[in-house]
């Protein structure tokens, strides 16, 4: 599956009948809280001793609803998947041409 597509059969889930502005409200609340399931179960692994493995797909169906929130932002927008996903890449090449550089994470201009 692609971007596009994604966000095409991620849409089909949004309630119509809530205005854009409340949309991008709910979705803002929802990423919040998604997020915060995220790092709940990081730090469980990370500090108390769960194991990533068995955990996997339950990372997985959380940075699944993380990224349903993200596609509903941008649908919301009217901005595409792809261009946020190619935004950003080109933003990383010009921040780190030939990949990550430690010394050029401490020293970069932001944006």
């Amino acid at each position: 599956m692609n971007m596009t597509e994604y966000q095409l059969l991620a849409a089909r889930t949004i309630n119509p009948e809530q205005p854009d502005k409340e949309k991008l409200i709910n979705f803002v609340f929802g990423l919040a809280g998604e997020t915060g399931e995220t790092i709940d179960l990081l730090k469980k692994i990370i500090f108390h001793g769960h194991d990533l493995e068995t955990n996997r797909d339950k990372l997985a169906i959380e940075l699944g609803d993380c990224l349903w929130y993200i596609a509903g932002i941008a649908t919301a927008a009217g901005i595409t998947l792809d261009d946020i996903a190619t935004r950003n890449i080109e933003k990383l090449r010009r921040r780190y041409p030939d990949g990550f550089d430690p010394e050029k994470s401490r020293n970069r201009e932001e944006g």
